[in-house]
Parts: C-alpha cells; structure tokens; sequence
C-alpha cells in the first residue's frame, strides 16, 4: 500500500491472490470520504448516507412512528431511523444475517416468502407510516437481467407498501438504469400523492441505482 498526492491519496498495490477488480474495491473503499466519515461516526455502511440525504431533501422520517426496513443488511439504514426518530418502532428483513441493533427487530428471511408480510407487521404492532428498502438482487454481470431481477425486488416491494401502508404514509425504494418502468411510476401515482426520484450525492456517481420517494400514500380505497 502506498501514497500518492502529498499523501491525500491511497493507493494499493496488487498482491499474490488478489484480482485486479478486487484491487480497484480496496483502492476506491479506501479513499472514499463517504466510508470514512461512516466508520467516524459509527455507522455500519457508507450507505447511511443515502438515507440521510434523502432525507435532508424530503423529509421522509419526520413524525415516523413504524418503519420497515427491508433489506436491512448490514443495518446503515435502520441506524439513520434509530438516530433521527428514536422513539419510532423499527422491524427489518434480509436473507444475510444482521448483528443486532439496539431498538431494531431484525428477521433473517426472504422477503419474498409469503410470511415475510404477516411476520413484519405482527413485530411492528400495527400498519407502518414508512417503508424504506435499499433491496438489490445479486448481481449476475448482466446489466439486463440485474436491472430486471432488482426492479422485480422493487415492484414486491411497492405491493407490500401499497398493501400495509397507513394513510399519509411514504415509501422509500433503490432502483436501476435512471429510475422506475413506467408501469410502476404509475402504479406509485396512483397511490401516493408525490413522487420523485432521486440520486443522493453519496450514491457513488459511477452507479446506476436511483432511489424513489413516493409520499402523502392515499389509503386502500385508492386500489
């Protein structure tokens, strides 16, 4: 490992057993400033950040009581809840396993099971007013058929939202490729009074993923 540009830049040398692409990760972790102020501030992901800056811009977790978090792993996120809305009731899903987190409950399953949605609400104790999911699909190397697995990761999880949701709620998702399909733009303006998308600034810029802020949820007999 070694220093380039008056030692404001780290730069890591390729070693026996390590690839090139593996190379470029550690290289590019390493100075990411994003990463850095995480491990300052105690958060477990660079992805924290996301959240936070998505909520400066929309204020998603302001009077939040019952947050959902799915794909919760490693748990940046459901940090950001717990830090802005202490008082809020917190549930999280996610196939990898989660250390805990003080004031989260976490479930170590797919969210795709059919019992993921009774499971949540049962934990939560009653309908939540937000759902955020930073959710993607394993990647394949594909860029097609990742964008199509992880937008079907998204559409599951605007049903969940749409099905459960309070009166007045928001829901919070990643997506790929600039945004949401047209069919589920229409599907969230049908059901929610504003939507938006947005790429938060710690969204590192070489990334395709976008995020939608869908809020002000109409309520069932929108369906």
């Amino acid at each position: 490992m070694s220093r380039d540009g008056g030692g404001l830049h780290t730069r890591v040398k390729t070693s026996r057993g390590r690839t090139p692409q593996s190379t470029r990760w550690l290289e590019r972790q390493l100075n990411d400033p994003y990463v850095k102020r995480a491990k300052a501030e105690g958060y477990r992901s660079r992805a924290a950040y996301k959240l936070i800056e998505l909520d400066e811009r929309f204020t998603i977790l302001r009077g939040a009581r019952r947050v959902v978090d799915l794909g919760i792993a490693p748990g940046g996120w459901a940090q950001v809840v717990r830090k802005k809305v202490p008082k809020a009731a917190v549930v999280g899903i996610d196939l990898l396993p989660v250390d805990p987190i003080d004031g989260v409950t976490i479930f170590q399953m797919d969210f795709m099971d059919d019992r993921a949605p009774d499971v949540l609400i049962e934990a939560l104790g009653g309908a939540p007013d937000l759902v955020i999911s930073d959710m993607a699909a394993n990647t394949v190397g594909h860029p097609q058929t990742d964008a199509l697995r992880t937008m079907a990761l998204v559409e599951t999880a605007v049903a969940f939202a749409v099905d459960v949701l309070e009166k007045g709620g928001a829901f919070v998702g990643k997506v790929f490729a600039g945004g949401a399909d047209s069919a589920l733009v229409a599907e969230l303006k049908r059901n929610f009074t504003n939507v938006k998308h947005a790429k938060p600034p710690a969204s590192r810029k070489g990334s395709s993923e976008w995020y939608v802020v869908a809020q002000g949820f109409k309520g069932r007999a929108a369906e």
